[in-house]
């Protein structure tokens, strides 16, 4: 058994955030799991953020999900693929 894991970074949010979210949006019957994280507390949002999905389907597509991700400045994407035994 295999899993596939992206772990995005969003840097500079105010910016790249709508870009990550028409992706994600367009490729979202791929995304089995999906959790945001960024350090915000009322007024004091950070500019960055992490996205972790866990993505089923076609290599071929996972692929092309981590290539238009790493295309969006200030975005860096990291695909981990975890297997058992």
């Amino acid at each position: 058994m295999t899993r596939t894991v992206f772990l995005v970074l969003v840097g500079n949010r105010l910016e790249s955030a709508s870009r990550v979210q028409q992706i994600l949006t367009g490729w979202g019957c791929m995304i089995k799991t999906r959790l945001g994280l960024h350090d915000g507390v009322l007024e004091g949002c950070t500019e960055s953020g992490l996205i972790v999905l866990e993505v089923v389907g076609e290599e071929e597509k996972k692929a092309e999900l981590e290539r238009k991700l790493g295309v969006v400045p200030g975005v860096t994407a990291k695909r981990v693929d975890l297997t058992l035994p």
